[in-house]
């Protein structure tokens, strides 16, 4: 049966956080160990994105590597989820935190003795204006759904001369921001969220309006980022 998604107000979407309120299919695929999911817009029936559940419960692949060998000095991951570049950037001799707004994925990285903490990064960080990497993995540049503002917080929380490293959408052309759904295999569907996708050719534009500037991009095992420099 297809499930009937009402019309919510623009406030509800402007309070809500990724995967939060309504059924919770995110927290409950991380407390169960895994499940698929997909990010759709709101109102839509499907033509959603996939959200990999178990690549954010494994180890840091080989892509993974490759983001956290352009980390120098403390690195801050942006949406930790449960805390696969946390560790990796951990065990390559960073000093490392994460951030996640799901309380699902505290609980998951903190059980592992990783460093994180319940809250988003538009709430007041620890060493802010001292992180030399702020990291945006597994679409997380979308958090919020407004790009500028997302990117010229994390310039505010890096030292001078620090990096961003983000996750691109896959599509160059992408450029959209909507307001989004979570929504399981069992029809499970979280409260609406605002968020954003973008490709590699909206990103500079972007990038210097938060006062950042594109120095990489590149692409690995069908995933693409950037590295960003303040």
């Amino acid at each position: 049966m297809r499930r009937v998604v009402a019309p919510v107000d623009e406030q509800t979407v402007l309070d809500a956080h990724y995967g939060a309120g309504g059924d919770a299919p995110y927290e409950l695929a991380l407390r169960g160990g895994g499940g698929m999911l997909q990010i759709i817009e709101h109102g839509a029936a499907d033509g959603g994105r996939p959200v990999e559940l178990g690549r954010f419960l494994s180890a840091a692949d080989h892509a993974d590597a490759a983001v956290i060998a352009r980390a120098h000095g403390a690195v801050l991951d942006v949406g930790c989820g449960p805390g696969r570049m946390m560790r990796a950037s951990i065990v390559a001799g960073h000093l490392s935190l994460g951030l996640d707004v799901s309380a699902a994925a505290v609980e998951h990285a903190t059980a592992q003795g990783l460093p994180a903490l319940r809250r988003s990064v538009f709430d007041p960080v620890p060493r802010e204006g001292e992180w030399d990497t702020v990291l945006l993995i597994d679409g997380n540049l979308g958090i919020g759904g407004d790009p500028v503002a997302l990117l010229a917080r994390c310039a505010e929380l890096l030292a001078p001369g620090g990096s961003v490293l983000a996750e691109l959408h896959a599509d160059s052309r992408r450029d959209r921001g909507f307001a989004a759904r979570l929504v399981d295999t069992d029809g499970r569907t979280s409260a609406p969220f605002r968020w954003h996708e973008v490709g590699r050719r909206a990103l500079p534009g972007y990038a210097r309006r938060a006062g950042l500037r594109c120095v990489e991009v590149w692409a690995d095992a069908g995933r693409v980022f950037a590295h960003l420099r303040r």
